[in-house]
């Protein structure tokens, strides 16, 4: 197990900022090939529509216009459709019904941004103006956006073969014990739950650039991806080409979250039109499309129920969610409904829980995973019906948590779904986050801000997720360390940096492990030529599979390393010590440099390693915020926040505590602002600009307190258990919690996300009655 940093060195905090906060990222946009050309689409302007027919006659003539495809040329053209490769079947058990999602739909659309028709043009301007010419003719259809109006009797069916818009049912758990621990319950408490739906919008629309060699029959793709490897495998396969025919390039991501991890039919009908043409093509998406063609995420309703005896002692849990996935199937697309619904357990001893996902086709753009993929929800879920539970019967909040909280000496610890927790120390993560929130001071703040027209209030979650990977199961990862003739290391890793800082924290490791300085070290990702393989970077899974995979890598170069430094030494090994780059016989000043050893023969003191950690790791924190609510208007602000997690050990802090930030961020945007809303009937997007979609602001959040609490894990060598996603995962019921304390006052048991000012002014409207004013 490495040592953990605790401060440090320089030369180890994010080499990237500089280059990136310089403007020198090279992103896609920043990528310039002779004799490009350039791809735009048609969008369905219906949620729900049958094409009657498609005029692309005048649009053929319009100037620089090279291409113009329709669903029928790609049909002819035998592409395959895009599906989901998640572990789900029908309410009967029966397979599941595979949606035909092509490249471009040719009968049919089923959300608005389905794509009808691709253009290709000399110019990005040629290529608009010939996509608004495209004349085309639709018979518009009843159409369902709502995932609880899509199961209602008589809703539109989205596809023929699923009539009831059930796709797929999961179920996991007891139900029957469930039901029987709610019979000799002495308290029970249940809620209807909404997950609102959101757009990624990551500060770098998607984009891809395709070139083809026509002499090797072989393409190339500049594509910004979190699994470069992953991606080109499917999108060949949707192409029904060889994997080695095509070539990934993914340089700096301007943000993923989730939903540039899959293939999708862009990539393909660039690649498609790169061969054709025999140039370079590019597709650029504007905001406005992305709103459009960009997988959505999250989008569910639970209604989910608490059962606990005389004491306050947890009993079971039930939960039925109603999950969106879309018109389509993305190759993700079940994975947050399914994959991580262990996290209702939370940190608590609740001995059965039972679960029941039902997944639902509407007529809007597919969803895939976010970060946090299907952990904030369900530690939403448990976190909201503690809250709910702690004023029904009396207890306070932290009392409640504090008596059915998981302790250290119970670990290994098999909760009531699924999960096993190897390491943790809970109730210390709770103490100490309290005490630096100043809980116990909280009473006299909430006075203050009475005094001053204001509701205070002060929430809390203790959030834990699984690391590695969905369903538990933590996926090998690559790496490799390759020398040169001077000695300099070139470190191949089979993630991506998509922005957490890779590159940075791979060399720090390699400098912990092998001793090389910085200058002797070059970190490589995201190109399918350079790295022999990989699987990505995805479900907090980068330390903990990545680092385990370049641990094992340096040890077997250290293992050939220490045989030549014996022969050059003359000396046993065993009587050889290593430390800081050198071999040194021990008691002398006899020593060899690792890189002066690996100049001499660099292709025998180079390694690889394709490795899995022994399980996944399970991080988990206390989230404590407060907010204060204007009565008058609904204005919220958050007045303090702070997180206590444990990550297991940290490698670099100050990566850790951005990771952190960002994190908590994105869960506050979705819990007081961010959602997608479609028109009731059309399916028309509503929220279909930032003018309508709430972003956070920089000013929204106060500077965030983030303590470490490691309890390292021995299921990998680093003792790590992941960060990128903690800090979602515990502000989406910690915002809620405060703002519902905040309003408890006024009368208000539950408003659903995102409670926005103007639904907070109304709860409070509406809880005055008609002559509360």
């Amino acid at each position: 197990m490495i040592d953990p940093v605790t401060k440090p060195d320089p030369q180890w905090i994010r080499e990237e900022d500089n280059r990136l906060v310089a403007g020198r990222g090279r992103y896609n946009d920043d990528l310039h090939f002779d004799n490009e050309a350039h791809m735009a689409f048609v969008r369905a302007p219906f949620a729900s529509a049958r094409i009657t027919g498609i005029d692309c006659a005048a649009a053929r003539e319009m100037p620089g216009v090279l291409a113009i495809v329709t669903g029928r040329d790609v049909r002819e053209a035998g592409f395959g459709t895009i599906s989901t490769i998640a572990p789900v079947k029908r309410a009967d058990g029966s397979p599941l019904f595979h949606p035909p999602y092509a490249m471009i739909c040719e009968e049919r659309t089923r959300f608005v941004g389905d794509i009808v028709a691709a253009v290709v043009a000399e110019t990005a301007l040629q290529a608009e103006e010939a996509r608004e010419a495209i004349l085309v003719d639709y018979e518009d259809l009843a159409a369902v956006t709502d995932v609880a109006e899509a199961v209602r009797d008589g809703a539109p069916a989205v596809w023929d073969e699923v009539a009831d818009n059930v796709a797929y049912v999961h179920r996991v758990g007891d139900m029957e014990a469930a039901d029987a621990a709610f019979a000799r319950a002495a308290f029970t408490v249940e809620a209807d739950l909404r997950i609102s739906r959101l757009v990624a919008s990551p500060i770098e629309p998607r984009s891809a650039i395709a070139l083809h060699d026509a002499d090797a029959d072989r393409f190339t793709l500049h594509v910004g991806v979190q699994n470069t490897h992953a991606v080109r495998d499917y999108t060949a396969g949707l192409m029904n080409i060889a994997p080695d025919r095509l070539r990934l390039v993914t340089h700096d991501v301007g943000g993923s979250f989730g939903m540039k991890n899959a293939p999708l039919p862009e990539y393909v009908l660039v690649l498609w039109l790169a061969k054709r043409l025999g140039r370079p093509v590019r597709w650029l998406s504007s905001r406005n499309e992305a709103f459009q063609g960009d997988p959505h995420a999250r989008d569910q309703v639970s209604h989910a129920a608490l059962a606990l005896d005389a004491d306050g002692r947890f009993l079971a849990v039930k939960v039925r969610t109603l999950a969106n996935q879309g018109a389509y199937f993305n190759r993700n697309t079940p994975t947050s409904a399914i994959g991580n619904v262990g996290g209702l357990a939370g940190v608590y001893r609740t001995p059965t829980i039972a679960v029941e996902v039902f997944g639902i086709h509407t007529h809007t753009q597919p969803t895939t995973p976010y970060r946090g993929a299907g952990r904030p929800e369900a530690t939403y879920i448990i976190e909201r019906l503690i809250d709910l539970a702690a004023q029904k019967t009396g207890i306070d909040r932290v009392s409640l948590r504090r008596r059915n909280m998981i302790a250290p000496d119970e670990m290994p610890f098999r909760t009531g779904l699924t999960y096993t927790y190897d390491c943790g120390d809970f109730p210390a993560v709770l103490d100490s986050a309290l005490e630096a929130a100043d809980w116990a001071g909280f009473d006299a703040r909430k006075a203050q801000s009475a005094a001053n027209g204001l509701l205070r209030g002060i929430g809390i979650a203790n959030p834990v997720e699984i690391a590695g990977g969905p369903f538990g199961k933590p996926f090998s990862e690559f790496a490799e360390i390759r020398f040169d003739e001077t000695g300099k290391a070139m470190v191949l890793i089979g993630g991506q940096d998509v922005g957490q800082g890779t590159r940075s924290t791979f060399a720090q490791m390699t400098h912990d492990f092998l001793g090389l300085d910085r200058d002797r070290l070059e970190v490589v990702t995201g190109d399918t030529d350079a790295v022999a393989r990989g699987t990505g970077t995805f479900g907090s899974r980068t330390m903990g599979s990545g680092g385990t995979a370049l641990f094992r890598a340096a040890e077997e170069v250290k293992r050939r390393a220490l045989a030549k430094a014996a022969d050059h030494l003359e000396a046993a090994p065993g009587d050889i010590t290593f430390e800081a780059g050198e071999f040194r016989i021990a008691g002398t000043d006899r020593a060899v440099a690792l890189h002066a050893l690996a100049a001499a023969d660099p292709s025998g003191l180079s390694a690889d390693a394709w490795e899995a950690p022994e399980n996944a790791t399970f991080p988990n924190g206390c989230h404590v915020a407060e907010v204060e609510i204007d009565p008058e208007t609904g204005r919220t602000e958050v007045v303090a926040y702070t997180v206590v997690d444990d990550v297991g050990t940290v490698v670099n802090p100050a990566l850790v505590k951005g990771q952190i930030h960002g994190g908590v961020a994105q869960g506050y945007a979705q819990a007081v602002g961010e959602a997608v809303v479609f028109e009731e009937g059309t399916g028309q997007l509503v929220t279909g600009s930032f003018m309508d979609y709430r972003m956070p602001r920089a000013d929204d959040l106060p500077m965030i307190e983030v303590i470490t609490h490691a309890v390292p894990t021995k299921v990998n060598p680093l003792g790590v258990k992941g960060a990128g996603e903690a800090g979602t995962v515990g502000a989406l019921p910690c915002i809620v919690s405060a703002i519902m304390d905040a309003l408890a006052a006024c009368g208000i048991a539950h408003i659903d996300m995102p409670v926005t000012p103007e639904r907070i002014w109304q709860a409070i409207r509406d809880a005055r009655g008609p002559s509360g004013g």
